[in-house]
């Protein structure tokens, strides 16, 4: 039987290398293959555009990073956003997103909402606390904590809660300090776990945007993903009442078309952000909301972030970001449009974060002012915001 007790260790090593690496070894495989940087970035900046792109409010209203386990304060060289890389793009603002469920088969056309949660098993992989392999609230406030945790340790990241925080932090920069305003969101208010008295909750650990659905129905609405195309339940007009009484900003980035007209009406027309998408008349794409939808939510004052991938913007390379953009200005107006790249949300971008000044540059070569430039950079982002947080 000697034969068969070394068949059985050599099993049982295997089986404890497999265990190991999937601890150890897993999440980083995973970020770094699903969150690429390939595609045309267009030219390198001439000096011309990088003075102006140093003097531009710089800022992105949806990035996945706090969903890796990935050192946000190390530039690592994989995934799309860091610390590092954010200040040498020179960015101002970056909105971190809390992804707490991911149905497994995610797509653009329908998903089950009792469908297999791939974020649990990421969890499970990156040694998560216990309470949030059952509880989405617990994800979305660990994840919130990698963000603060990493301002607290670095000069060149601040949490921006407040009017106050953001003032503050663009009066650094004209100072010459080379310092990102972090600002939390989630990706859907499935994080609420059910309880509107997280809205709260959250709103004291720091978030100062909700997403209100994400790849599958809720039991706020209905997704522009899900099964159903329903608009808000009961449950969730009383949750959007909240948010907007609140003072929380309102994203809709993955939202029903009816759940995007029930939340204009609720709010009373209330200003949302569309914080990652592209334009369904430019890019015909299941994932882009009709021009006519995007229009109620530009004409009642809505910011609408531009991704960075192929499937909200037809195009692999930089230029299909500035097409979009260029699209969105010409039919929604100037003072609407901002950059949602999408970073690190399972998606392939031509550029990362330290490569900012490339788009810079490719907004420049088709014809954008400076003034333009300037608006959808970070501009309208940082007036919005400034419209739109707590005073103090």
């Amino acid at each position: 039987m000697t034969w068969l007790k070394r068949l059985l260790t050599t099993l049982a090593v295997l089986s404890c290398a497999v265990v190991a690496a999937f601890f150890l070894l897993g999440p980083r495989w995973i970020d770094s293959a699903s969150n690429q940087v390939v595609g045309d970035p267009g030219r390198r900046p001439t000096p011309e555009a990088l003075t102006l792109h140093r003097q531009l409010i710089v800022g992105d209203l949806h990035a996945d990073s706090a969903l890796w386990g990935k050192d946000l304060l190390a530039r690592n060289d994989w995934g799309q956003v860091d610390v590092p890389r954010l200040v040498e793009g020179g960015s101002a603002l970056q909105m971190f997103t809390t992804v707490t469920k991911s149905p497994e088969g995610q797509n653009y056309e329908q998903n089950a909402t009792d469908a297999s949660d791939n974020i649990t098993l990421l969890a499970m992989a990156q040694r998560w606390p216990a309470e949030t392999f059952t509880s989405l609230f617990a994800r979305a406030l660990f994840q919130a904590e990698r963000v603060k945790r990493a301002a607290q340790q670095s000069e060149h990241l601040t949490l921006i809660e407040t009017r106050t925080g953001l003032n503050d932090l663009l009066n650094r920069r004209r100072r010459g300090d080379n310092v990102v305003g972090a600002l939390l969101g989630t990706e859907g208010s499935h994080a609420l776990d059910g309880r509107l008295e997280n809205i709260d909750r959250l709103y004291v650990a720091g978030f100062r945007m909700m997403g209100l659905q994400h790849f599958f129905d809720n039991r706020l609405g209905g997704s522009l993903h899900g099964e159903s195309q329903t608009g808000l339940t009961a449950f969730g007009e009383e949750a959007v009442r909240t948010m907007h009484a609140r003072g929380i900003m309102i994203d809709v980035a993955h939202s029903s078309e009816a759940t995007v007209r029930d939340t204009l009406r609720v709010t009373g027309g209330g200003a949302l952000i569309v914080s990652h998408t592209g334009f369904n008349g430019h890019c015909p794409s299941p994932r882009n909301i009709s021009d006519e939808t995007m229009a109620m939510i530009t004409e009642s004052g809505g910011l609408i972030g531009v991704g960075f991938w192929s499937d909200v913007v037809c195009g692999t390379g930089i230029n299909a970001i500035v097409s979009a953009i260029r699209y969105g200005v010409d039919r929604f107006g100037l003072e609407h449009i901002a950059l949602g790249s999408d970073w690190d949300g399972s998606v392939t971008t031509p550029i990362d974060a330290a490569q900012l000044p490339h788009l810079t540059q490719a907004l420049l070569d088709a014809d954008f002012t400076e003034q333009q430039v300037a608006a959808v950079m970070g501009g309208n982002m940082a007036r919005f915001l400034g419209e739109h947080l707590p005073p103090q």
